[in-house]
């Protein structure tokens, strides 16, 4: 099923967008499901920018930044620092908890990553 939405994806190019990818927590340690969520953008046209230390949290982590806020808007501004550092005009995530959390420290746009398929999947041809 992956690789016919690739083909599918693939149909459909568009210009290559750059894009910056914050895997969340959940999705990288605690699920373990790397790079499955980065083909797909890749297949979409999106070029994924490099991250810094992509591996550290976001700083929303649950109920984290609402009794850690100091600390938790140090982990955010951190994060938008290396995911804004390689141009990228859009933020993808897979998880609303950081979707909102950097969304708050950000003019840029920062979505789920299923929205950014949808949109260049457009109308069924």
């Amino acid at each position: 099923e992956g690789e016919a939405l690739r083909a599918r994806l693939a149909a459909r190019a568009q210009p290559r967008e750059p894009l910056a990818w914050h895997a969340p927590c959940t999705l990288q340690h605690g699920q373990r499901i790397r790079g499955t969520v980065e083909s797909l953008l890749t297949a979409a046209g999106y070029a994924l920018t490099p991250v810094r230390d992509a591996h550290l949290c976001c700083g929303s982590a649950g109920t984290y930044s609402i009794l850690q806020p100091e600390l938790s808007g140090r982990l955010r501004a951190n994060k938008l620092d290396a995911l804004l550092e390689g141009g990228a005009g859009r933020i993808a995530s897979a998880n609303i908890g950081c979707i909102t959390h950097l969304q708050a420290g950000t003019d840029k746009p920062v979505l789920h990553w299923i929205e950014l398929i949808d949109a260049r999947l457009g109308p069924a041809p």
